[in-house]
């Protein structure tokens, strides 16, 4: 069993950057690659970034591309999104995902636990 936490949101001005962290349990992180989703008022749930077991290989979705990165500490249990150059449309609730697999996915049907998320607000 894998919990997760997450921190780091907030309120920011447009153009403005936020890290988000997420926190987790256990002593199998390092094998879990890890995923970013996000879900805006009435709309459904969408891929961010995911990254692989060790942090060698992300991917992302193409309206965050060159704005939001994501990176791993293993050591600290830890998954980072740095979002620079934020939008008003990156307004949403960001959640952390952990999959039993050492590849990454963009499909959260393929995540095996979930954080509670955190706010993003993007003021313009």
């Amino acid at each position: 069993q894998v919990q997760l936490v997450e921190s780091g949101g907030g309120l920011v001005q447009a153009g403005g950057s936020l890290r988000l962290s997420c926190a987790a349990s256990g002593r199998t992180f390092s094998s879990y690659a890890m995923g970013w989703f996000r879900q805006a008022p009435g709309k459904e749930r969408e891929f961010v970034a995911a990254i692989n077991w060790s942090g060698g290989s992300s991917i992302y979705a193409d309206s965050v591309k060159g704005r939001l990165t994501m990176s791993r500490d293993n050591a600290k249990n830890t998954v980072y999104l740095q979002m620079n150059s934020l939008k008003p449309e990156d307004t949403a609730v960001y959640y952390c995902a952990a999959r039993k697999y050492y590849s990454s996915n963009i499909d959260q049907a393929r995540y095996d636990y979930w954080g509670q998320g955190t706010q993003v607000t993007v003021s313009s």
